[in-house]
């Protein structure tokens, strides 16, 4: 049995009272509890205890992550705090000075990892405001964790996920088939697959040389973005892995795609990045092809995750849109 056997209530009651339960596993204090803020991928919870003590629970879903692919994605954390100049929240060791920890409970049918981050201040980018300034910054921080990993020496037996084109609209999907995406009928399966095979076009022209191709956030939306007091926090890298520089904007405009804001917010994001790094013209010229990459991704995301908040706010609307974005973009590139 896993997880898809569990109504969703069931697993959200079942996840609580492991958070909960798990919290011995580290130092804090006597008395602390764990409250969700956020249900996607895997399970946040907000650690609160006595004097003002607070921390972050990650309880990561089944199957998406080994345990080996959750250690490098925090040694690459602290890589970049350390030495790539990107602020992010620092990982909690438990008792047994392990970073990951691995606990069940009664009711949930495999055990879970964890991982307890620091706290940090901040808030996230208001979406209806003017987004042109936090725009320039995320470029600013894209180009540094471009340019640290071409630097870096990754740990031994690395392994992230890999966001090429096999892996995001080919034969093996991180997220699933964006066919099985709400309102899929076959007017709009015909548009999307004729934009499926300029894509492909379009990156395999492209190509994958280290310059444009290699370990990404690849979920830098504003909603991963924490400010407090003039300071940026780059936060969530469970999606990071092996993927085009330029997804990182894309991911950026995720759900936003047909925002009139996009055309200033890639100029915004495209000055910033080249604050820290050259961005050839050719690559700036592709974004707009990573955007409608990652919006057929995204497609397939609220079709397998359709229990989760998010997917059944954007339902059908999500899928109409992207045909509308796909028709414009098919009569730019086609």
């Amino acid at each position: 049995m896993d997880d898809a056997a569990l109504s969703h209530d069931t697993l959200v009651e079942r996840l609580h009272a492991l958070a909960n339960a798990s919290l011995h596993l580290w130092d804090v204090p006597e008395g602390a509890t764990a409250r969700l803020i956020n249900l996607s991928e895997n399970a946040t919870y907000m650690v609160e205890g006595p004097n003002g003590y607070r921390s972050v629970l990650r309880v990561h879903r089944e199957d998406y992550h080994t345990v080996n692919a959750i250690g490098c994605e925090l040694a690459w954390m602290a890589a970049l705090k350390s030495e790539g100049g990107v602020d992010t929240p620092p990982a909690i060791p438990g008792r047994d000075g392990e970073l990951i920890q691995t606990a069940g409970v009664e009711g949930l049918p495999r055990p879970r990892q964890m991982v307890m981050f620091q706290f940090v201040e901040g808030v996230e980018p208001d979406e209806t405001a003017d987004l042109v300034g936090p725009f320039e910054e995320l470029g600013e921080i894209a180009a540094r964790t471009h340019v640290h990993v071409a630097n870096w020496q990754k740990p031994a037996s690395f392994e992230r996920l890999i966001w090429d084109y096999e892996h995001t609209l080919g034969s093996t999907p991180n997220w699933g088939d964006w066919r099985a995406a709400p309102a899929m009928d076959a007017a709009a399966l015909a548009v999307l697959e004729r934009q499926q095979e300029v894509i492909r076009r379009r990156l395999e022209a492209f190509g994958m040389g280290p310059e444009r191709y290699g370990l990404i956030h690849a979920d830098m939306r504003l909603a991963n973005l924490l400010i407090h007091e003039g300071a940026t926090r780059l936060i969530d890298f469970d999606d990071c892995g092996l993927g085009w520089h330029m997804y990182d904007f894309a991911a950026g405009v995720s759900f936003i795609e047909d925002s009139p804001q996009i055309p200033a917010l890639k100029d915004a994001w495209v000055k910033g990045y080249r604050k820290v790094i050259d961005l050839p013209a050719e690559d700036e010229h592709e974004i707009d092809t990573f955007v409608m990459l990652r919006r057929m991704v995204l497609l397939a995301w609220i079709g397998s995750h359709i229990e989760t908040d998010l997917a059944q706010e954007m339902g059908k609307t999500f899928t109409k849109v992207s045909v509308d974005l796909a028709e414009d973009y098919l009569s730019r590139f086609a």
